[in-house]
């Protein structure tokens, strides 16, 4: 019998979608201990991004006893702000601190893309403007180019702790056109597990939100290291 694979997600202080939703699409994974952030009560910006590192690294410090196999640094804007460089230092820093396979989901945006071949892709955010240019800009770095974005412009946290599945499903709709090629829904607080499969069957085009993405990479690493795990029907490889 294979031994239990042991993982901790990272993510901010209130995200409440993370944990339920990797634990959905990786059973063999939960239960899951969760890794809280310090963090504003408004939106994430570039700025935050210096006091946000040493919260998480100080987050992790009540687990660094325990010997994880995986990693998940689940804040998508954290990781895309800081752009691929900043994304891979932390990401680098979370290693040496746990000795873990890590993953990040500003990471998993782009491998997941780029593993089915997408070039461009119809964008659902709830970030302001500065950071949703953040997120156009990470992507055009990484050969992808943004087609259309539409955000729910959330100003607070309590404001995208609000946002329900029905709403990033309305969204969602708005936002592709004839001509999309992709669909992805970002931030990991955003609730895609009962939206990502009604879209990708009503819209025929691959779709991925910030969680799924994740869930994929995460499997991936761990299956590649000898530790394979199951990804449900909902994540499934493009």
């Amino acid at each position: 019998m294979q031994r239990k694979i042991k993982a901790l997600i990272v993510v901010p202080e209130n995200n409440t979608t993370m944990q339920p939703e990797i634990s959905a699409l990786c059973p063999e994974l939960a239960p899951i201990p969760v890794a809280r952030v310090k963090r504003p009560a408004r939106t994430l910006l570039l700025e935050d991004l210096p006091a946000y590192t040493d919260a998480t690294l100080a987050a992790i410090e009540p687990f660094a006893a325990r010997q994880f196999d995986l990693v998940i640094y689940g804040c998508t804007a954290a990781g895309f702000l800081g752009g691929p460089t900043g994304n891979a230092q932390m990401v680098e820093k979370l290693r040496e601190r746990t000795q873990a396979m890590v993953v990040s989901t500003a990471g998993a945006m782009v491998d997941v893309l780029r593993s089915g071949g997408v070039s461009s892709t119809a964008v659902v955010t709830p970030y302001l403007r500065p950071v949703n240019d953040g997120l156009r800009g990470y992507l055009e770095s990484s050969g992808i180019r943004v087609e259309t974005l539409n955000s729910f412009l959330c100003a607070t946290t309590a404001e995208l702790g609000g946002i329900t599945e029905q709403q990033v499903l309305d969204m969602a709709l708005r936002t592709v056109t004839p001509q999309s090629e992709c669909l992805f829904i970002a931030c990991s607080q955003l609730p895609t597990l009962n939206v990502v499969a009604k879209l990708r069957a009503q819209l025929d085009i691959p779709v991925w939100s910030s969680i799924q993405a994740t869930a994929w990479a995460g499997t991936g690493a761990l299956t590649a290291h000898g530790l394979p795990v199951r990804l449900m029907a909902d994540a499934y490889a493009p």
